[in-house]
């Protein structure tokens, strides 16, 4: 049966809760790989707005299991202010399942993560200040505290000790901060355990065995593509992998299993933080972007900066995630420009490129190449097949698809879970 994974084309922020929340009533798990909550989905549900930041958008699905992969980096405090905030609302969170080797943000990945920060000055690389960064370092220098490790105070003890080590010298000598003890960080760690057991699971052999009960699984990867640290715009990336691959890797699903490479990506386009980006408007069209389409970061509010779409973008994650699909979202926003650009290919130093530049140099450097359409007035937001787009919308999609290197199967015309063109099924 099927194993699905659904990764953000972009920079992040394409909407990839739609597609999941879109999906989630016809899977039985929906699991988040990679990441922790500095990646936010925000879901539309009967009109109200639910913006999740470490939960997987399929906790709000009544028929889907939601688990939080072993490639997760997990702030307990965050999770269980989430957990009560949907509660509070009615939601149902019983069913979630977290894994026992996910590791655990501590608040001295927090302090870390600011510090450092603020020590790079210009050469700062925009984070969230969550802690994420210096949690997956850990992870990777094998100092890290995996969820498995609070049910045992004395193991616990010992690696927040060796953890603080290496911690307290630079907070002290460094960045003239004050040491962090052992005791505040295991009495912090150990009034989530009570609470946490009953959700803690060995998340590959549930979702393996789901799989061979003929069960359909859900992947619903964090941040995107050019946020990957291997294949992003590096510097300016994430901590993990949050493409095809790495879902595998943060699920413990084999990529023999994966069935469904889907893609999401935006009509225009959208980043935080700093970086490069091509296409970015600096004039009144990114201003009616950012107002329009209402971009503005689930977990920090931090303006995203815009731009037009980029096909070249486009057909590089489709290359590094294998995408068997591409489910274009917020189409709606466009609704009344006149003409609208597509970045067709750069220049770079009078070198046309239509495929990724090999260097960051390069990358950074490169002049967008534009081919423009017409646009259209009309409200599409009621549309749901591609004939009952207007004319111009229509001919957009479709020289979108052609330009992007996987076809287009589902189309987002608003923001309600029901305001969606599917051209094809997403999951048989």
């Amino acid at each position: 049966m099927p194993a699905i994974v659904i990764v953000g084309a972009q920079w992040g922020d394409e909407g990839k809760g739609k597609a999941t929340d879109l999906l989630g009533s016809r899977v039985d798990y929906v699991v988040k790989p990679n990441g922790g909550n500095n990646a936010g989905h925000t879901v539309v549900v009967g009109g109200e707005k639910f913006e999740l930041k470490l939960l997987p958008a399929g906790i709000l699905s009544p028929n889907a299991t939601p688990v939080i992969g072993n490639g997760v980096v997990v702030n307990l405090e965050a999770l269980f202010e989430e957990i009560d905030g949907l509660e509070a609302r009615g939601a149902d969170t019983s069913r979630l399942r977290v894994s026992a080797n996910a590791h655990l943000v501590a608040p001295y990945h927090q302090t870390m993560d600011k510090v450092t920060e603020r020590f790079l000055g210009k050469r700062a690389i925009g984070t969230t200040g969550r802690g994420i960064g210096p949690t997956y370092m850990d992870k990777v220098g094998r100092l890290g505290i995996r969820v498995q490790d609070i049910f045992d105070e004395s193991i616990l003890r010992q690696k927040i000790e060796g953890a603080l080590r290496q911690k307290n010298e630079l907070l002290v000598k460094l960045y003239n901060r004050r040491a962090i003890t052992v005791e505040e960080i295991a009495e912090y760690f150990l009034s989530f355990c009570e609470r946490l057991r009953p959700m803690v699971v060995d998340s590959t052999l549930l979702l393996n065995e789901a799989l061979d009960e003929g069960k359909v699984v859900l992947m619903e990867g964090g941040q995107a593509t050019y946020l990957d640290v291997d294949h992003g715009t590096y510097p300016f990336v994430t901590s993990s992998n949050p493409t095809a691959g790495g879902a595998s890797v943060g699920s413990g699903i084999g990529p023999t299993r994966i069935t469904r490479s889907i893609g999401i990506v935006k009509a225009y386009t959208t980043r935080v933080g700093a970086g490069p980006f091509p296409t970015e408007l600096e004039d009144k069209w990114g201003e009616y972007l950012q107002k329009t389409g209402g971009e503005f970061g689930v977990n920090t509010g931090r303006p995203r900066r815009c731009g037009w779409y980029d096909a070249v973008m486009a057909r590089y994650a489709a290359r590094i995630n294998g995408f068997t699909d591409y489910f274009l979202t917020k189409l709606d926003v466009l609704t009344g420009i006149e003409e609208i650009p597509v970045c067709v290919g750069y220049d770079v130093d009078g070198t046309l490129h239509h495929q990724m530049p090999v260097t960051q140099t390069e990358f950074h450097h490169a002049v967008p190449v534009y081919e423009t359409f017409p646009g259209w007035e009309e409200d599409i937001t009621g549309c749901r097949s591609l004939e009952d787009l207007p004319e111009n919308a229509r001919a957009y999609v479709l020289a979108l698809e052609e330009l992007s290197g996987a076809p287009f199967s589902a189309i987002g015309v608003g923001p309600g879970r029901d305001q969606v063109i599917q051209v094809r099924d997403l999951i048989s």
